[in-house]
């Protein structure tokens, strides 16, 4: 079988590398709307369900359903969120290194319409809060993946988390910008690109990157390489994705699925490539993992549907 046959790829997941995953943890409050408000309107709203969630613990999730073991910076504090928070995660056996008694966790709303589309309202709480001393908690050893949002980012410790970065030898970011990348300064986004991040948008965010790089999208995978010289991932949903790394660029098919909720599939789909690399994948391959894990996240409703090990090799036994 060719390395990227799927059996082959889900029986190498093995980290070689270390990971730390650095960002929020939040309750979604996943609500059902036949179409989104305008103002003055008055919506009425079905609840659905209330998750943990979050970029950065939903990609927590992914890893250890994977088996992939990972330091998770995700600040939790004190309040009836946080405690839902707290709980959850003991549940799920994952643990923060950041604890915090400054005020509790932030939380948002999901409006998802009848064709699985999310839109977010958020509230921030302790998880904008970061400082030098909880990152001096973290222990980032050389040749580390280190996970990021552009929630984190694009708030006022943003600058505190670059400089971090910067100071940090060997190491390699995985990004995922999410809405926010209109909303990271150009300075700091110089600064970041400078660090040769691994990037992953989606289509609305790769239109947003080509106006940056004053090119039309469907230049932007070259025009990144000759620009910024790291590799970059854009995801097309169920049509797939292009990566573009140096002189290699290829397109990576997406699995069958029926759509019934996007929540989570990005955060997913960047927890099963991070799984890859930190096991020694090509980006090809790894990509190939974080498409199969988000075809079975957005064919189930909710936000806490990453599958676990056994269940990807029970659906993709044949592929």
């Amino acid at each position: 079988m060719k390395s990227g046959d799927m059996s082959v790829l889900l029986n190498g997941l093995t980290a070689t590398r270390p990971v730390t995953v650095l960002g929020a943890a939040v309750i979604d409050v996943i609500t059902e709307a036949s179409t989104l408000p305008f103002r003055g309107c008055d919506l009425e709203l079905k609840q659905r369900s209330v998750n943990i969630g979050g970029c950065a613990l939903n990609i927590a999730v992914t890893l250890h359903r994977l088996g992939i073991k990972a330091q998770n910076a995700l600040p939790v504090g004190v309040g009836v969120w946080a405690d839902m928070i707290t709980t959850a995660l003991a549940q799920r056996g994952i643990k923060s290194v950041i604890k915090t008694d400054t005020g509790d966790n932030g939380w948002c709303i999901a409006l998802v319409e009848p064709d699985g589309e999310r839109t977010f309202m958020s509230f921030s709480g302790v998880e904008r809060g970061w400082c030098d001393a909880w990152l001096n908690q973290l222990h980032v050893p050389p040749g580390s993946l280190i996970s990021l949002s552009g929630y984190q980012l694009a708030a006022p410790c943003g600058e505190l988390l670059v400089t971090w970065l910067e100071t940090l030898p060997d190491v390699t970011p995985f990004i995922d910008f999410g809405p926010r990348i209109e909303d990271i300064p150009a300075p700091l986004m110089t600064r970041i690109l400078r660090l040769k991040p691994i990037i992953t948008l989606n289509r609305a965010e790769a239109e947003i990157a080509a106006q940056l790089l004053d090119v039309d999208v469907d230049n932007l995978g070259p025009a990144w390489q000759a620009q910024i010289g790291a590799p970059l991932i854009v995801r097309h949903d169920i049509d797939g994705a292009w990566f573009y790394d140096g002189d290699e660029q290829g397109y990576v098919a997406a699995f069958p699925a029926t759509v019934v909720d996007t929540i989570g599939a990005g955060d997913s789909h960047a927890g099963g490539v991070l799984a890859g690399l930190a096991s020694g994948f090509s980006l090809a391959d790894a990509i190939k993992l974080g498409n199969a894990v988000a075809a079975m996240v957005v064919s189930q409703r909710g936000g806490d549907c990453a599958p676990t090990l056994d269940a990807l090799r029970l659906a993709y036994k044949d592929v």
